[in-house]
């Protein structure tokens, strides 16, 4: 029974995680998420899949962030009828999170159409609309953590919580049977043992390959210790120095909740009553109440306090709730005392983009990033120290005081990541995705110094690269 896994996305970049696995002829997706980054790394999203979308037999989603499901509306669209297996609270997150990307489709294309049109150039369509979402949903098959379920013939998958964001799961998978069944593991994005909210990401101790992503493979996080004393320290100069607002860029899904409960966690202690607290994302406002329907699945003290204090929700105390665009824009007329959280996260969409044109060239105000910034994005340029950003059309001066919070990512840092890998019997096979080159080098580095932990066989993984999964535990890519 051949067996092969190709890469098609998120090689030695952190975005569009996508992998073709084909198992006696029938072809199964892991992942079709949206490429990120700056223009020309978005333009690659209307090139052609390098799979036939008609010939897929199904899909397995790890997670709802979009640089794993984004694409699935255009898969659905450009002829993918099958079914898309995935937790059901990934299920629900994905309702929200590709109903917003339709409609910034829709808008980037008509935003564009108006230039081409002064250019007497043919319009664009975007990249799926409304209806290739509904159609998206219909197709989804809902499981929980620890079902093990048959998604094609001779394969088998078992989802286990990854702790990144609420639904997201380690994907096992069983292929073939009997004495040649072999187990690959991807671990999706892992998250952090010891952070609020979710569980830590649950540990697999044996497979015949390991697909491991490695955002921050060759960095360390600071503390949850030290970052909540970071933290303190910005509120605290702010409100006796500052006299400005703090703005928070944060992805709707994961990143905005996680602040939501500090925020009630620490209010007392970081002085917030001092200021106004808006989340100003309709988005995030909806995932919100999709965390909170799904409290089982959170982490033991957020569901203690759920017992304890029924009715009571610490991720809606002390903060405003900003819904329409006419709300979001009386908050500009304010200069100081607000705590404004918007996404994107990575500044480039969403409200965050206005707050940032009304409050980055202001000395006295902040801004925190709190979580991974992909290249060319605004964020990556805010990060890298940029003294100006063009935002709508207009070049702003970066002048606000920029707090770089590392402690508070979704995403295992090496050590965890070299945590995780170690509970695997016999050092399997690894092949490293999702992480820029520098990130996935180090890791390898790091891997070969100790000898107890290398794995047998260690590659990064490459743009089309096809493995043979038949000759495990040996790597062996297959030519073109």
């Amino acid at each position: 029974m051949r067996m092969t896994l190709q890469f098609l996305g998120a090689t030695q970049e952190v975005t569009g995680s996508c992998h073709l696995l084909e198992v006696d002829g029938q072809q199964l997706l892991l992942d079709c998420g949206l490429i990120q980054g700056g223009k020309a790394d978005q333009l690659r999203n209307h090139e052609p899949f390098l799979f036939e979308p008609k010939v897929i037999a199904a899909v397995v989603l790890s997670h709802a962030h979009i640089d794993h499901s984004g694409r699935l509306p255009l898969l659905v669209k450009s002829g993918f009828s099958g079914p898309i297996f995935t937790h059901k609270a990934t299920a629900e997150l994905c309702a929200i999170m590709l109903k917003d990307a339709a409609m910034l489709q829709r808008r980037d294309a008509e935003r564009l159409n108006k230039k081409r049109v002064k250019q007497e150039m043919e319009p664009i369509e975007p990249l799926f609309i409304e209806e290739d979402v509904d159609r998206a949903m219909a197709q989804f098959v809902l499981l929980d953590y620890g079902d093990m379920t048959r998604v094609i013939p001779h394969v088998d998958i078992c989802l286990s919580d990854a702790g990144h964001i609420l639904g997201s799961a380690i994907v096992e998978l069983f292929l073939g049977e009997g004495v040649e069944q072999k187990k690959l593991v991807f671990s999706g994005d892992l998250g952090r043992a010891g952070m609020p909210l979710l569980e830590d990401p649950s540990i697999v101790d044996s497979a015949d390959l390991v697909m491991m992503e490695s955002t921050y493979g060759n960095r360390m996080h600071r503390s949850w210790n030290d970052t909540i004393e970071e933290l303190k320290q910005i509120f605290s100069k702010a409100i006796s120095e500052s006299h400005g607002n703090i703005l928070l860029p944060a992805f709707s899904v994961g990143r905005a909740q996680e602040l939501l409960y500090l925020f009630h966690l620490y209010a007392k202690e970081w002085d917030l009553q001092r200021w106004k607290i808006c989340l100003d994302s309709p988005m995030a406002i909806e995932a919100t109440s999709v965390y909170l329907n799904n409290y089982p699945l959170m982490d033991d003290d957020f569901k203690r306090f759920t017992r304890m204090h029924p009715g009571q929700h610490p991720l809606l105390s002390n903060v405003e709730f900003i819904l329409s665009t006419d709300e979001s824009m009386l908050l500009n007329d304010v200069h100081k005392g607000l705590i404004i959280i918007a996404g994107s996260g990575m500044c480039n969409g969403g409200r965050i983009r206005c707050h940032l044109e009304h409050n980055l060239w202001r000395s006295e105000c902040d801004v925190i990033i709190c979580g991974y910034q992909a290249i060319s994005t605004p964020g990556r340029l805010i990060v890298d120290g940029a003294e100006q950003l063009t935002i709508n059309g207009k070049s702003i001066d970066v002048a606000a005081c920029i707090h770089t919070v590392g402690g508070l990512s979704a995403h295992a840092d090496q050590a965890e990541l070299l945590h995780w890998y170690r509970h695997f019997k016999e050092r399997p096979p690894l092949v490293l995705v999702h992480g820029e080159s520098e990130a996935q080098e180090g890791l390898v580095d790091k891997l070969r110094e100790d000898n107890s932990t290398c794995p047998q066989a260690l590659a990064i993984a490459t743009y089309g690269d096809k493995l043979d999964l038949n000759s495990l535990p040996e790597l062996t890519w297959i030519k073109p």
